[in-house]
């Protein structure tokens, strides 16, 4: 069953710390890691009160080919970054063992990562790893994703699934609503109190599954 860690770790332990060389109150939020061709791209968001600093720090960096400005909104930019992912030991773990990158902050102390595993297994041969590559882990929450035995749908069915997804397409559920129950009834051939009845039960399937999964996992371990 899938796994779900949040680590600490100091950023001169990882190739990706160093090269994100941070000012006293900059944050960098790893979006994700991209997959292309033999690299693993990461996407990196950051605010534009430090924007500068970062950009000439990262851009100085010899393991750097080039960093790339994808988007700005908002007062924060998007940035990818072309570089060796095979010279950073901690990431290249996470890539081996089999880990998804669900997310991760970066500030002049510490990054914070949550990573997914497939296996508890997996997280454990991880751990070992970055013990025998001397990477220090403080390792907080660990818990399964979701409620065991409720598969890769969390428990809803078919008709379920199929009711929700078209409700939030369409746009039943949004401000203002662009669509009705009857409109979705009358869209998959059912009565307008079986959309209802779907809607309803699926919502509180996946909630149970997953957050109320969660939380429950997360009382049990610290009882």
């Amino acid at each position: 069953m899938a796994v779900i860690v949040h680590l600490r770790i100091p950023p001169t332990s990882f190739e990706l710390g160093r090269i994100l060389e941070l000012e006293e109150s900059g944050t960098v939020e790893l979006e994700n890691m991209v997959p292309l061709g033999e690299k693993a791209v990461p996407f990196l968001s950051v605010n534009d009160e430090v924007r500068e600093a970062f950009e000439q720090n990262v851009s100085n960096h010899p393991s750097v080919e080039h960093i790339v400005e994808v988007t700005s909104h908002d007062g924060e930019r998007l940035y990818s970054l072309d570089w060796d992912v095979s010279r950073d030991v901690f990431l290249q773990g996470v890539i081996d063992l089999g880990g998804q990158l669900l997310g991760a902050t970066g500030t002049l102390n510490a990054w914070e990562f949550e990573i997914r595993f497939p296996t508890h297994g997996a997280l454990s041969d991880f751990q070992e790893y970055c013990s025998n590559a001397h990477i220090p882990l403080e390792v907080g929450r660990i818990y399964n994703p979701v409620r065991p035995g409720t598969g890769m749908w969390y428990g809803v069915t078919e008709a379920q699934r199929e009711t929700l997804m078209r409700a939030v397409q369409g746009g039943y559920y949004s401000i203002p609503r662009r669509m009705s129950t009857q409109d979705l009834a009358t869209d998959l051939d059912i009565s307008d109190q079986a959309v209802t009845e779907r809607l309803r039960r699926a919502i509180v399937t996946l909630t149970e599954n997953t957050l109320i999964a969660m939380e429950e996992e997360l009382d049990e371990k610290f009882e």
